[in-house]
């Protein structure tokens, strides 16, 4: 039987060419999203795959749609073998601009976006097993200037995925986390600033299929800078503000 899998934030950047993969090797790809419009254009481009892909439109920051939106996956599929937690939005947010609403914006989507699915998913998984990929980000590894809404939403997510992989190490609930680092998509053409290591989003996905079909907790790239953040992120705050101040101009 084709492998089944749900990759939520799919219609552009990652996720799509996550989907993409996935169908070009066999699968049955569901694709989440909140524009039918750009769902309809991954389903289809795959049209002449392998596999197959289902659009599923829905946005993440509603709580009855993510539970229906559940229960709508589980009777079309039958069961999933792999879900990719993967929607998220990003908003510089300077110290001179601090602003609650863009933290509760990344925050509602970023964090509660995950773990509104994850409220159905997980219980799920817990009886019949399977691979919950939870996609974070090397921002999340330490405080960086510009992102302390979005470094937060992502952090949040390394530390509950941390907690939550303890605990399920011995089941049969194989959850994994995922922190990519500058990636080209829509989201990142927005900025500003230059994107070390930028990769494309095709090249992402090559990673993330990779790690996942190995054994490893964490998929991280691109391995240089993703490297350089966790030798960071492992300095005493003293030397590490100082770098940051030299590496940033901050």
């Amino acid at each position: 039987m084709s492998e089944r899998i749900w990759i939520t934030g799919a219609g552009t950047g990652i996720g799509r060419e996550l989907a993409l993969a996935y169908a070009r090797r066999g699968a049955k790809v569901w694709i989440s999203g909140r524009r039918e419009s750009v769902l309809a254009q991954v389903v289809a481009q795959a049209s002449d795959f392998n596999g197959e892909i289902h659009a599923l439109v829905l946005d993440v920051t509603d709580a009855n749609a993510c539970s229906q939106a559940w229960a709508r996956l589980l009777q079309e599929s039958g069961g999933l073998e792999r879900i990719i937690l993967n929607a998220g939005d990003h908003r510089e947010m300077p110290a001179n601009e601090f602003s609650q609403a863009t933290i509760e914006h990344l925050m509602n989507v970023n964090f509660f976006g995950v773990t509104r699915i994850m409220d159905s998913a997980l219980p799920w998984l817990a009886k019949h097993g399977g691979q919950l990929a939870i996609v974070a980000s090397l921002a999340g590894y330490r405080g960086l200037p510009l992102a302390a809404a979005y470094g937060a939403s992502k952090s949040a997510l390394i530390n509950m995925t941390e907690a939550l992989r303890a605990e399920l190490s011995s089941t049969s609930v194989d959850i994994r986390l995922i922190n990519p680092g500058f990636v080209r998509t829509p989201l990142t053409d927005q900025n500003q600033f230059e994107m070390p290591s930028l990769i494309n989003a095709d090249e992402a996905a090559k990673c993330i299929i990779r790690g996942l079909d190995g054994s490893g907790f964490e998929i991280r790239f691109p391995t240089g800078f993703a490297a350089t953040l966790r030798f960071l992120s492992m300095l005493p705050y003293s030397l590490y503000f100082a770098l940051i101040r030299k590496i940033t101009d901050k």
